[in-house]
């Protein structure tokens, strides 16, 4: 009986440290704030449903495609606001037959099945979307002349989640990064008032 509170306990206190995720400790380190964020924050899901395994998973797939620092976390912003992190959701649904067009974690349409993606599965569908956001990086550079990487990140990530449009997206932005925000300005006022 001790023995299994006392691993609830420190469950807790580590706020759901990914040991079986074999995350490295510089990425463990860099997404532990953002991962707790979206755990605990995002207004899509109720924290006792947030599956955080798969957050620690999306975040070894997002850190592979190696974002800017000031865009750590887009991914799990996406899923949040895009299904509050189920792999199973349907949306954008037709008008006459009610059939939903958009499926999955990150509700990706039909033509992502071209590339052999099952879009109920969340580490495809994430692995896609990082994939897409990088790809569009080249053409966003050439399109918006932007020197930030942040803001080439921010234009390929709205150009790749959005109809493609002949000037470009370059001062758009995703409504997942309004979420995105507001994890950071949490963690900012939560290491002023700590002091950590």
């Amino acid at each position: 009986m001790n023995a299994l509170l006392t691993a609830l306990i420190s469950s807790a206190i580590i706020g759901g440290y990914p040991q079986d995720n074999n995350i490295p400790q510089d990425i463990y380190d860099d997404y532990v704030s953002i991962v707790d964020q979206a755990t605990y924050k995002c207004p899509y899901a109720k924290p006792e449903k947030v599956n955080v395994s798969l957050l620690w998973d999306l975040v070894k797939i997002e850190a592979k495609h190696n974002p800017p620092p000031e865009l750590q976390g887009m991914l799990l912003a996406a899923a949040c606001h895009e299904s509050g992190y189920n792999p199973k959701a349907l949306g954008d649904y037709t008008k006459k037959k009610r059939i939903p067009r958009a499926k999955g974690i990150l509700q990706q349409w039909v033509w992502v099945k071209k590339y052999g993606v099952d879009r109920f599965n969340p580490h495809q569908a994430a692995e896609f979307w990082m994939k897409h956001v990088v790809r569009q990086l080249k053409k966003v550079k050439k399109q918006c002349r932007f020197r930030s990487q942040k803001k080439l990140w921010i234009a390929a990530w709205v150009t790749s989640i959005r109809y493609p449009k002949p000037s470009g997206r370059c001062y758009e932005r995703p409504l997942h990064l309004r979420i995105l925000k507001k994890w950071q300005r949490n963690i900012k006022r939560k290491t002023k008032l700590t002091g950590c």
